[in-house]
């Protein structure tokens, strides 16, 4: 490709046109591979199990034809857990990269924040307190999600609010909510506290298509209102006189991207409960691959949708017994947090 220079007002040399035209080209590039990523682990979600199905009678199956336990199988069982994996997954990935964007640091994540553990405080209490149906999980999974993070907003707002003061609260906040949630569970019958550890852990065993609907209803439009947000929150990385000078209103653009957040999270909660380090990882693999200045959220929701459903078919069929998808991403969490704590170090150094 050809580079052209041009000169500004103040006769510095500039050279726009390979810069964007790359950018454009990496992030098509990601886009593309991640979104054939997708297909391929939908494709052996589908396929692989303890009653195989060949590949090539997926399409029939999917279109209504088939035996009827293929139908069941493919369509009622592994196709809701496929699908709430790619949308828990984008769910997050996405309220990852609003997060990050928001507080300026790449630690910055729902889990780590204690945003997951208060949507499922809320759906502890509301499954103790209130009802177990999917309606009365989803509302107090959000309730509980907005309540956190109003505790963290009051606690971290003294002079401002600050990206490394917001995370050093949301740790404190997130073990004092993991303190109660092993209470709560203490005090319930054994049925009841079984099937709350196991959801605790974070898990797509046996989700069903009415909680993914649910859940799907109110996370797609806060999703949608989240990238309607993009060009405010590319102004704010200016800061935030220029930002205003621009017409963002920042204390305004901040509030509803961590509204949107909460809402994505806890949304995502209500269907595979508090997933780890999904949302730590996905946004700043997307920045990594793309190599732009600003965390893209599309890219992110793929990416997210990647990690959460390859971890799912490891926990499901490459572990010699299966278990939680939250055990996966803690595990690959772990190691990337680690990677990410030691590059942030160094680069300060």
């Amino acid at each position: 490709m050809v580079m052209t220079t041009s000169i500004d007002r103040a006769g510095r040399a500039v050279r726009p046109a390979r810069r964007v035209a790359g950018g454009h080209t990496r992030v098509l590039a990601a886009g593309t591979g991640a979104s054939v990523a997708l297909v391929v682990l939908a494709v052996l979600g589908l396929v692989l199990g303890d009653f195989p199905v060949p590949v090539e009678r997926i399409p029939s199956i999917l279109t209504g034809g088939g035996e009827q336990i293929e139908r069941t199988v493919v369509v009622d069982w592994r196709l809701t857990r496929v699908v709430a994996a790619v949308a828990v997954g984008a769910m997050l990935g996405v309220a990852g990269a609003l997060f990050q964007t928001v507080t300026r640091n790449p630690l910055a994540s729902p889990d780590v924040l204690g945003l997951s553990s208060g949507a499922f405080s809320g759906m502890l209490l509301t499954l103790v307190l209130v009802s177990a149906s999917w309606q009365a999980l989803v509302a107090g999974s959000l309730v509980g999600g907005l309540v956190t993070a109003l505790a963290i907003q009051l606690l971290a707002s003294r002079d401002g609010l600050q990206g490394f003061r917001i995370i050093v609260v949301g740790i404190g906040v997130s073990a004092m909510l993991a303190s109660m949630n092993t209470w709560l569970l203490l005090q319930v019958e054994l049925e009841t506290a079984m099937f709350a550890s196991a959801w605790g852990a974070g898990s797509l065993n046996g989700v069903a298509a009415a909680p993914l609907a649910g859940a799907l209803t109110a996370g797609i439009p806060m999703a949608v209102g989240a990238f309607f947000l993009v060009p405010r929150m590319r102004q704010l990385e200016l800061g935030d006189d220029l930002a205003a000078a621009t017409g963002a209103r920042p204390n305004v653009v901040r509030a509803l991207a961590l509204l949107a957040g909460v809402g994505l999270v806890s949304a995502a909660t209500t269907v595979a409960g508090p997933v780890a380090f999904v949302a730590l990882a996905a946004p700043q693999v997307a920045r990594r691959l793309t190599r732009t200045p600003s965390l893209p959220l599309g890219l992110s929701a793929l990416l997210g949708g990647v990690i959460l459903l390859a971890s799912d078919l490891v926990a499901q069929h490459v572990l010699p017994t299966p278990l939680p998808v939250g055990v996966v991403t803690v595990s690959v969490g772990g190691v990337y947090l680690l990677s990410v704590i030691v590059l942030e170090v160094r680069r300060r150094a």
